[in-house]
Protein backbone atom coordinates (compact mmCIF):
# COMPACT_ATOMS: atom_id res chain seq x y z
CA UNK A 1 0.00 0.00 0.00
CA UNK A 2 1.42 3.31 -1.10
CA UNK A 3 1.75 5.81 1.78
CA UNK A 4 0.70 9.61 0.51
CA UNK A 5 1.79 12.16 3.25
CA UNK A 6 0.63 15.40 3.50
CA UNK A 7 2.23 18.21 5.42
CA UNK A 8 0.00 19.74 8.59
CA UNK A 9 -0.41 23.60 6.48
CA UNK A 10 -1.58 21.78 3.14
CA UNK A 11 -4.34 19.38 5.14
CA UNK A 12 -5.84 22.23 6.88
CA UNK A 13 -5.76 24.24 3.49
CA UNK A 14 -7.56 21.13 2.51
CA UNK A 15 -9.65 21.14 4.97
CA UNK A 16 -11.09 24.79 4.79
CA UNK A 17 -11.66 24.21 1.40
CA UNK A 18 -14.20 21.71 1.60
CA UNK A 19 -15.75 23.51 4.48
CA UNK A 20 -16.33 26.11 2.91
CA UNK A 21 -18.33 24.09 0.13
CA UNK A 22 -20.78 22.81 2.84
CA UNK A 23 -24.46 24.59 2.88
CA UNK A 24 -25.30 25.03 6.48
CA UNK A 25 -28.62 24.79 7.56
CA UNK A 26 -30.51 27.80 8.64
CA UNK A 27 -31.75 29.10 11.86
CA UNK A 28 -34.95 27.93 10.90
CA UNK A 29 -34.01 24.50 9.40
CA UNK A 30 -32.93 23.93 12.28
CA UNK A 31 -35.63 24.85 14.70
CA UNK A 32 -37.63 23.02 12.48
CA UNK A 33 -36.02 19.54 12.36
CA UNK A 34 -35.26 19.60 16.30
CA UNK A 35 -38.82 20.26 17.01
CA UNK A 36 -40.07 17.07 14.30
CA UNK A 37 -37.21 14.80 15.85
CA UNK A 38 -39.19 16.19 19.20
CA UNK A 39 -42.19 15.27 18.05
CA UNK A 40 -42.02 12.14 16.69
CA UNK A 41 -39.91 10.93 19.92
CA UNK A 42 -43.24 11.58 21.81
CA UNK A 43 -45.00 9.98 19.56
CA UNK A 44 -42.90 6.65 19.97
CA UNK A 45 -43.03 6.80 23.50
CA UNK A 46 -46.80 7.32 23.59
CA UNK A 47 -46.77 3.78 21.20
CA UNK A 48 -44.51 2.14 23.20
CA UNK A 49 -45.83 2.75 26.35
CA UNK A 50 -49.24 1.77 25.05
CA UNK A 51 -47.85 -1.34 23.21
CA UNK A 52 -46.21 -2.13 26.63
CA UNK A 53 -49.09 -1.97 28.71
CA UNK A 54 -51.31 -3.78 26.14
CA UNK A 55 -49.46 -6.73 26.53
CA UNK A 56 -48.62 -6.52 29.97
CA UNK A 57 -53.13 -6.85 30.51
CA UNK A 58 -53.60 -9.82 27.59
CA UNK A 59 -50.63 -11.63 29.89
CA UNK A 60 -52.04 -11.02 33.01
CA UNK A 61 -55.56 -12.16 31.51
CA UNK A 62 -53.82 -15.01 30.07
CA UNK A 63 -51.87 -16.35 33.23
CA UNK A 64 -54.09 -15.26 35.69
CA UNK A 65 -51.35 -13.73 37.41
CA UNK A 66 -50.09 -10.09 38.18
CA UNK A 67 -52.52 -7.15 38.64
Amino acid sequence: MASKTTNPFTFFQQVRSETAKVTWPSRRETLISTIMVIVFAIIAMIFFFAADQLMAYAISLLLGIGR
